[in-house]
């Protein structure tokens, strides 16, 4: 299983989370563009770090907002989107290659993500900037969405997530920030959730409803209190049931 992590989320002067410690947990760095976070400094340096600990290194594709994080909805034309995300794949790829490797994975952001699980137009541009780009390329996303389905029709693997401390809807998707309910905070619950999800393939959403989700990889959110504690009790929980590795 394949424990992932999104960093390089800071911007100038800010920073975001505990990069560094969080490379000695993860296998997967999902990598911020410059879009919704992330400066070329910053690209810079946590390819350098994340190839000297043997970490896989994702391009985190965004929104064009960085005062909004990328959290916030933006309704683009389809070929725009394309050549946004084609353009942050490619910003990326050239620090991978300065550092010795290159883009392993793609994963979309924030709103990006949450759109693209259920939205034609955004899921088929995320889906042609990854074709056009490198067909060989996995797709990092929510089993079932319509991301998913499309990238797997496109010929494109297909690396379905869960994740470790979010809510979930007894639909399968995340239960929205807005809501208190969003984020576990127990972390022996957030391990039992990860343990499980692993090994059987199934989370309790927030209804206590079973949703089946069959996941590849398991992402860590690096910008949660306590967030590399608990990353580490993770990858030890895993660590008791099955190999912790790349996907």
């Amino acid at each position: 299983m394949d424990l992932n992590a999104d960093l390089g989320e800071g911007f100038g002067a800010w920073r975001l989370g505990d990069d560094d410690a969080l490379l000695d947990v993860v296998t997967s760095a999902n990598v911020a563009c410059g879009f919704h976070a992330g400066d070329p400094s910053t690209m810079a340096s946590v390819c350098r770090k994340a190839v000297e600990k043997g970490v896989a290194i994702g391009a985190q594709v965004g929104y064009r907002d960085l005062a909004g994080f990328g959290r916030r909805r933006i309704d683009y034309a389809h070929d725009e989107l394309r050549d946004d995300i084609v353009y942050q794949i490619g910003a990326l790829d050239a620090f991978c290659r300065i550092a010795g490797d290159r883009v392993r994975y793609v994963k979309p952001h924030g709103a990006l993500y949450n759109t693209a699980a259920v939205d034609e137009l955004q899921a088929s541009a995320v889906v042609a900037a990854v074709v056009a780009y490198d067909p060989a390329l996995p797709v990092l996303c929510q089993p079932g969405s319509v991301l998913a389905v499309r990238a797997a029709e496109a010929g494109l693997s297909v690396a379905g997530e869960g994740f470790a401390d979010r809510g979930y809807l007894p639909d399968g998707r995340l239960v929205p920030r807005s809501r208190p309910d969003a984020l576990v905070h127990d972390p022996d619950e957030v391990v039992a959730r990860v343990v499980r999800m692993a090994v059987d393939g199934t989370v309790t959403a927030v209804d206590g409803s079973t949703v089946e989700c069959r996941v590849r990889s398991i992402c860590l959110h690096g910008d949660t209190p306590g967030a590399v504690v608990l990353a580490r009790a993770v990858r030890a929980g895993l660590a008791e049931r099955l190999t912790v590795q790349a996907f």
